[in-house]
């Protein structure tokens, strides 16, 4: 059987990584890389592993390499702080391993709640993530946000559902949707892109029809109209910011 690492990159996660860690007394080896936490967060993770290192912020996809360059095993399971694995989960990857992977990479699907709210539509579930992989043949793309693994082509898909608690309430989803597309921006520019009129003010309206309507964000009730309208927003100030200021 092939053994499993986990990773984890960390920042201020005091009020999450525990719950995480305890979803993952099942593994063979733990590795978190953290940000210059100034809460509790390290001193939590080293309560579970001695594998806690200290890294300056390079973007996510490098910092999710750095984490994995750590590891002594050659399949690894990237894991956010704010996740857990599922028994159901656990057990499903194990039999994978087990039985010998016949991928390079899995997705996983993900039941993300915003509070205590499991958000069913609008594109939100399964929301499948590649996150399970052999390190020899796969990596993380390194750039600053929506970082992926690649190659992922022929990749294979597991049944059982991460549990992603990605949001406190809308507050915590409006500042982190407005660091995120900042960040977009950045990268984006820094390739010399600048988005044209289309991007701006044609993306938006689509996106909402297609997550409120298409992806039937409307069966969520207030919360779906939240989700659809601020993922428009999300997506004109991604664009928007690579425009020349006037």
């Amino acid at each position: 059987m092939e053994k499993l690492s986990v990773t984890i990159i960390t920042k201020n996660e005091e009020k999450n990584i525990g719950r995480c860690l305890e979803s993952l007394k099942w593994v063979d080896e733990i590795v978190v890389v953290d940000t210059e936490s100034s809460d509790r967060t390290v001193e939590i993770c080293k309560q579970y592993t001695d594998q806690v290192f200290s890294e300056t912020w390079h973007g996510y996809g490098k910092q999710k390499n750095i984490c994995a360059s750590h590891t002594r095993n050659r399949w690894v399971l990237n894991i956010d702080s704010d996740e857990v694995v599922t028994p159901e989960s656990a057990e499903e990857i194990q039999k994978v391993l087990r039985e010998g992977p016949q991928h390079s990479v899995y997705h996983l699907p993900r039941k993300n709640y915003f509070g205590d709210y499991w958000v069913r539509f609008g594109g939100w579930y399964p929301d499948r993530i590649l996150r399970l992989y052999d390190k020899e043949k796969v990596a993380f793309s390194e750039t600053q946000v929506h970082e992926r693994l690649t190659p992922d082509e022929n990749a294979g898909t597991l049944i059982n559902a991460l549990v992603h608690y990605s949001y406190l309430d809308e507050e915590d989803y409006i500042q982190r949707q407005d660091r995120y597309s900042t960040l977009y921006a950045k990268e984006k520019m820094a390739t010399g892109f600048r988005a044209n009129w289309t991007h701006v003010y044609l993306r938006p309206p689509f996106i909402f029809f297609k997550n409120y309507v298409l992806r039937q964000g409307v069966r969520d009730g207030f919360l779906g109209l939240f989700l659809a309208k601020n993922a428009a927003i999300y997506t004109h100030q991604k664009y928007l910011k690579t425009r020349p200021s006037k």
